[in-house]
This record gives C-alpha cells, sequence and structure tokens, in this order.
C-alpha cells in the first residue's frame, strides 16, 4: 500500500446505482462444502503478483472438486473494477482485495460475509480478523498484513531512534542529504502521515462502544488534530525540514535506496528495492514525538472476498474458508510477495527464513485497523492536501477546518 488515490472516492459514488446491501442473515457456523465432481466453474480475481500465486493451488482445487477454476489478472483499479463488473453481473466469484474495502463493497452489495468456524478463527490473528469484521459480521479471509515501519540505513543512522526528534538530530549528525524520506508530495499522503498524526494526539474517527469507527465523530477539525499538525508543521520546509513536498510516493524509496535519505517510513514492498541497492539497514517502530502517544501506523489487511452476485458462490465459500486456510497456499502467497501471514501456521513457518518479517510485526504491534467505513473514501484527498499545506507552511487551523468542512458535507446523516 503506497498510497491512496481518488478511485476510491468513484467507488463510493457507485454506491447509489446498487442494487442493495449483500443479505443481513447470520451465515452458517460451518463451512460450504462443493461436493466433489459437481461440475460448474470458479473465477477468481487478483492483482497480477497474487494471482501467479494463485493458478497452481487454484488448478488443484479444482482437480479436487471436479470443477474448472479461472485466475485473472487485474492490473489496476481492482476495486472500482470488481463493483462495476458485479452490478454488470460479470464480475468474479472470488475477490483478492484489501480489508478498507469492506465498507464500500457491503454498501454496493459485493460481498457477502464469510462462513470461517470459531476454530478457523481462531487459528488467524486476532487483529486480521478485526479488520475484516463490519457491522458485526467477517466479510474476508485475512491472509497477511502491512504497515509501515521505520527503516533506517544503518551506515547513517547505526541505532534507532527513540523519538522523532531524535531522529532529526541524528540525521543532521550523519549529514545526510535528506533527513527522512517519508512521502508527502503535492497532494500530502494521509497514510503515510498517519503515525505522525497518532502520536501528537490527532485522530480521524472516534469510536463507537463495540469499537468499531464513528462517521459521526469526525476528528480533523478538532483542537488535538489541530495541534497534531502544528507539530507535523515544525517537521516541515520552514521548520527542521525533515518532511518535504519534494519526497513523494515515485521517488521516496528510490532516494533512500541511492543513500542520499537517513531513514525511510515504509512497508514490506519497499524491502525488494533496499536490497537490491545492497543498502545495509535495520528497521523498527516509527518513533513519536516526545512526550506524545506512541506512533500508531495503520494496519492494511489482505483478504479472500466472496462475490454476493457470483455465480457459484457455495464453491466461492468452499474455496475462501477451507482452502485459503491452509498453511501450503499462505506460504506461497507471502514467497510471491513478502507480508506478514496472518494464518498462524504459516507465519511461524516462514519467521526463521526472513528477519525482517518480525520486526515489521513488531512495528506494527499497537497499529490500528484502516478504518473500513465507506466514509473514509472522504478523507484522503482533503486530509493529504491539507498536510502538504501545513508541510509548506500554510496556517493548520485554516487548512484543517477547510478539509473538515469537505469532509462533513460528504458525509451523510
Amino acid at each position: 500500500m503506497r498510497i491512496r488515490t481518488a478511485g476510491v472516492v468513484t467507488v463510493l459514488a457507485l454506491a447509489l446505482a446498487a442494487a442493495g446491501c449483500s443479505g443481513g442473515d447470520d451465515p452458517d457456523t460451518t463451512p460450504s462444502a462443493a461436493p466433489a465432481g459437481a461440475g460448474g466453474k470458479l473465477v477468481i480475481w487478483g492483482d497480477d503478483k497474487r494471482a501467479a500465486a494463485l493458478k497452481p493451488f487454484a488448478e488443484k482445487f479444482g482437480a479436487e472438486n471436479g470443477v474448472t477454476v479461472e485466475v485473472q489478472a487485474i492490473s489496476k483499479d481492482q476495486q472500482t473494477t470488481f463493483v462495476t463488473a458485479s452490478q454488470q453481473g460479470s464480475g468474479p466469484d472470488v475477490m483478492v482485495g484489501a480489508h478498507d474495502w469492506i465498507g464500500n463493497l457491503v454498501q454496493n452489495g459485493a460481498i457477502d460475509p464469510v462462513q470461517l468456524t470459531a476454530e478457523q478463527q481462531q487459528g488467524l490473528a486476532p487483529n486480521a480478523v478485526k479488520a475484516v469484521t463490519f457491522n458485526g459480521q467477517v466479510y474476508g479471509v485475512p491472509y497477511a498484513t502491512e504497515n509501515l515501519a521505520l527503516i533506517r540505513n544503518t551506515k547513517l543512522a547505526p541505532d534507532a531512534p527513540a523519538t522523532i526528534e531524535d531522529l532529526v538530530a541524528d540525521a543532521k549528525k550523519a549529514k545526510a542529504a535528506e533527513t527522512l524520506c517519508l512521502q508527502v508530495g503535492q497532494n500530502g499522503d494521509a497514510y503515510h502521515a498517519y503515525p505522525l498524526f497518532s502520536s501528537a494526539g490527532g485522530y480521524l474517527f472516534g469510536t463507537t462502544a463495540t469499537g468499531e469507527y464513528d462517521k459521526n465523530d469526525l476528528g480533523i477539525g478538532k483542537p488535538e488534530s489541530i495541534a497534531a499538525f502544528k507539530k507535523i508543521q515544525a517537521l516541515g520546509e520552514k521548520g527542521a525540514g525533515a518532511l518535504k513536498r519534494s519526497i513523494t510516493v515515485e521517488n521516496s524509496i528510490a532516494t533512500f535506496t541511492a543513500g542520499k535519505c537517513a531513514y525511510l517510513v515504509s512497508g514490506p514492498w519497499a524491502i525488494t528495492d533496499v536490497k537490491k541497492a545492497k543498502i545495509a539497514y535495520d528497521i523498527s517502530p516509527v518513533p513519536g514525538f516526545a512526550g506524545g502517544k506512541p506512533a500508531q501506523p495503520f494496519l492494511g489487511v489482505q483478504s479472500f472476498y466472496v462475490a454476493a452476485k457470483g455465480k457459484n458462490k457455495a464453491l466461492a465459500q468452499e474455496f475462501v474458508t477451507n482452502y485459503v486456510t491452509t498453511p501450503e497456499l499462505a506460504v506461497a502467497l507471502y514467497q510471491a510477495e513478502p507480508r506478514p501471514p496472518v494464518l498462524i501456521a504459516a507465519y511461524d513457518q516462514v519467521k526463521g527464513t526472513d528477519p525482517d518479517l518480525a520486526k515489521f510485526v513488531e512495528a506494527g504491534k499497537n497499529a490500528v485497523p484502516l478504518p473500513a467505513i465507506p466514509e473514509m473514501a472522504t478523507v484522503w484527498d482533503p486530509f493529504g492536501k491539507a498536510e502538504s499545506a501545513v508541510i509548506a507552511g500554510a496556517d493548520p487551523k485554516t487548512a484543517l477546518t477547510a478539509a473538515a468542512k469537505t469532509i462533513s458535507g460528504q458525509i451523510k446523516p
């Protein structure tokens, strides 16, 4: 997950055309079984890497169940493509994607709850199960997590900084060309800014008594969030110079791998490039502000969904509940793109071969699930633009008040 785009807002708008939400009946307590030799066809959509990893397992599943299985790669705009296809009756039976799609997918009537047993849920990381739970129902079978961490060039920064202030001071001592590669760009990046925002006391949405995000409690524009942006501004272009609009989604990792940056805030997806560059590195939690709260990154969860309008839903339930939850498949997906497996048995199997894995898990120990409510789609653009403006030197109160007004205007009562 590198950045959120306006494409998500398009999906939110599609809700107006949806025929209705997915069924609200409680799912069965046992998975549906697809009888062997029953015939039929199962269509699975995923991005390029996951589609390639899934193909041999899908073929095996097809042979065992007497069905044809097609795995199709959707290279971009996966969520929008899935919702549109679902409404047109041309979508897949199974979709692979991020957990924060769930609110929009449910609102669009695109997915059904999955039928995981209590025993199967106990074999998965609890925070991942929480992330795919929406309105009290589990809507996805999670298989991998991702979160931001601090990746440092140990030649320039031998020790992990305890605070963001220590990070700035240590980078200056090392005389690094850039202090911190944390992508901002001209439009900002709420995902990468959130650890610092949360450490300084800011929040996006409050929570209900049951712990779910509350769309009616918008934190942006509140005094504590404005105070948080003042601290972020102090790290900006007219302050310490640690946060810059010149560091973007396109160049943040490349600037670090070129040896020009002491620190990089990124996720597991950055490690392949770091290793290729032969940078001596280490991984630790993103540090917070001195005297502030611990920095909390967002927890992202990759999941398998059962399409509500798929042509073979019983097979889809069988695949996601009884096949995706096997260590063999979970490890194959990890090898295709190394992110911590959610299946505990799979994580235990691979953790000894990848020292970075445990470090990312530790960095995400206090991560909070990325809000999956549909209203989160209204946050990315206004928040990001306010962040970019404040880093450039704009007044935090003015910028955040305007962002809050824009977001509030898009959230329906």
